[in-house]
């Protein structure tokens, strides 16, 4: 599946019932990510989504105009079948035009001045290669 802006960015609603259990029980490190950095418009103004249905997945925290996604990795994600999913997962949403980054809980719980920094950094070189949309009457 090919996200479209007529699909909603590769919106996926039937995985909606499965984001929203999610997005009632989030982990720690997502919680203090979504709460410091990403809710409200406090990342540069952007709009992040929590527990978004994308394509066949849920992604953590997605940013439809920016088609950015953001990934926070628990300790299971350090098993071998999970990173061999997680890359087959990172390949099918880049494919589909997105942009992923990924922390461990630890960057995020002990170095959140540090994944601030990164997002704003990516988000700033999106604004930069993205050309700005025509204004009326120009």
């Amino acid at each position: 599946m090919k996200p479209a802006k007529n699909n909603y960015y590769g919106y996926n609603k039937k995985l909606r019932p499965f984001a929203n259990h999610l997005r009632k029980n989030m982990t720690k490190a997502e919680a203090c990510l979504w709460k410091y950095a990403l809710k409200a418009r406090q990342m540069r103004g952007h709009q992040f989504r929590r527990q978004r249905p994308v394509l066949n997945y849920i992604a953590d925290f997605m940013c439809k105009e920016l088609k950015l996604i953001i990934e926070v990795d628990g300790i299971t994600h350090h098993w071998e079948e999970v990173k061999k999913n997680d890359k087959i997962r990172q390949e099918k949403l880049e494919k589909a035009g997105f942009i992923l980054l990924r922390f461990d809980d630890e960057e995020v719980l002990n170095h959140i001045n540090t994944v601030i920094c990164e997002i704003e950094d990516t988000i700033l070189r999106i604004e930069k290669s993205t050309p700005c949309p025509r204004q009326r009457g120009i």
